[in-house]
């Protein structure tokens, strides 16, 4: 696969997958040891990549906010209740519809239940769809398209 976005196969760069677990590792461990991600963060021998590093700072500085909208989409399931990598994984892919309009609905889907497919239990995949899908119903307009990407540097 070439470097960058193949936007016509709907493909996403191996750098922003590997961010993205990055990012759920990251989650995993604050929750799993009490500590903030940026206490994880400055444990680690080296700083993870800007993207896991925004991705996992962002859910923590909004966590209130995504988990209260986590709760109001999870019909039958107190979050707390939820296993820890699916809560990671919503809490990711609701900060990612909220506060990253250029990444497209479906890519902050997919990436996610891929996630949960790989991590965590045989019906995650379909549970964090669905919550996903019903969350960006309501902070994504369908009918508008993301805002143009800025240049990276793929």
């Amino acid at each position: 696969m070439t470097p960058g976005l193949d936007r016509e196969a709907g493909q996403v760069p191996d750098h922003r997958r590997e961010a993205r677990e990055r990012a759920l590792g990251l989650l995993y461990e604050a929750e799993a040891r009490g500590l903030t991600t940026d206490e994880v963060i400055d444990l680690l021998p080296v700083r993870p990549d800007p993207l896991a590093t925004d991705l996992a700072e962002g859910v923590e500085r909004d966590r209130d906010e995504i988990d209260e909208l986590l709760r109001r989409y999870s019909r039958g399931w107190r979050l707390e209740r939820m296993p820890a990598v699916d809560r990671a994984l919503l809490r990711m892919g609701a900060y990612e519809l909220r506060d990253r309009p250029t990444v497209p609905v479906a890519v902050v889907i997919d990436e996610a239940v891929e996630l949960a497919k790989q991590y965590s239990t045989d019906d995650s995949g379909r549970f964090v769809n669905g919550m996903l899908a019903r969350i960006a119903e309501e902070v994504r307009d369908p009918g508008a398209d993301p805002p143009p990407a800025p240049p990276t540097a793929d």
